[in-house]
């Protein structure tokens, strides 16, 4: 576990507890993972870090091997509050993914052990909740909770597609997390569509009407 980090000048490299500490009390730094994806759910998290003990290392989870992501996750779980969110294919494919991202990040806050007194929620968009909130862009590389939430949306999801992976081969889930890879390209041209794709999508559709015609 690392010491309180100083973290108050802009220069120092990597994600810090500079707004966690300005604004002091319960503040739960929230990130996703799936916007992009073809396949699977799109995932949120709400982390409450400890600020005085937290695991070191924590970064953007795209900047950790998965080894590390997972290492961190276990020892977040032993020392933050931590909330999980999930919208699935269908929400998406009903609300868009902007509101089912939107979704899952206001059911990962409200899983919460405690409701925050703050949020500090990645990007430039925030959903439509009661809470006090900053957005913050790339925050996930500037402010320590975003990054952990990053970390425990990316385990979580990249452990969802694994498991689909099983259920439905061909497509390369288990490396690729339903991403836009030529392996599920060429799994979605051999094998069609799966209940699991994200029919509005592009790639998805034109295979779908393929398919129909």
């Amino acid at each position: 576990m690392a010491l309180p980090t100083p973290c108050l000048t802009p220069e120092r490299a990597g994600p810090c507890l500079t707004r966690e500490r300005a604004r002091g009390g319960i503040v739960a730094g929230v990130d996703e993972a799936g916007r992009g994806p073809l396949a699977g759910p799109v995932v949120a998290a709400a982390v409450v870090l400890d600020t005085d003990c937290y695991p070191d290392g924590l970064n953007d989870s795209k900047v950790l091997t998965a080894a590390r992501r997972e290492a961190l996750l276990a020892m977040l779980r032993d020392c933050a509050e931590i909330g999980v969110g999930i919208a699935s294919v269908a929400e998406i494919e009903t609300l868009n993914i902007h509101w089912a991202t939107m979704l899952a990040m206001e059911r990962a806050v409200a899983a919460l052990p405690r409701g925050p007194g703050h949020v500090l929620v990645d990007g430039n968009r925030k959903p439509r909740w009661s809470h006090s909130t900053e957005t913050v862009v790339g925050g996930d590389a500037l402010c320590l909770s975003i990054a952990a939430a990053s970390i425990v949306a990316k385990v979580t999801r990249d452990a969802i597609m694994a498991g689909l992976a099983v259920v439905h081969p061909g497509y390369g889930w288990a490396t690729n997390m339903g991403y836009s890879t030529p392996e599920h390209f060429a799994g979605l041209a051999r094998l069609g569509a799966t209940v699991h794709h994200r029919a509005g999508f592009a790639p998805v559709a034109a295979v779908l009407q393929s398919v129909a015609a």
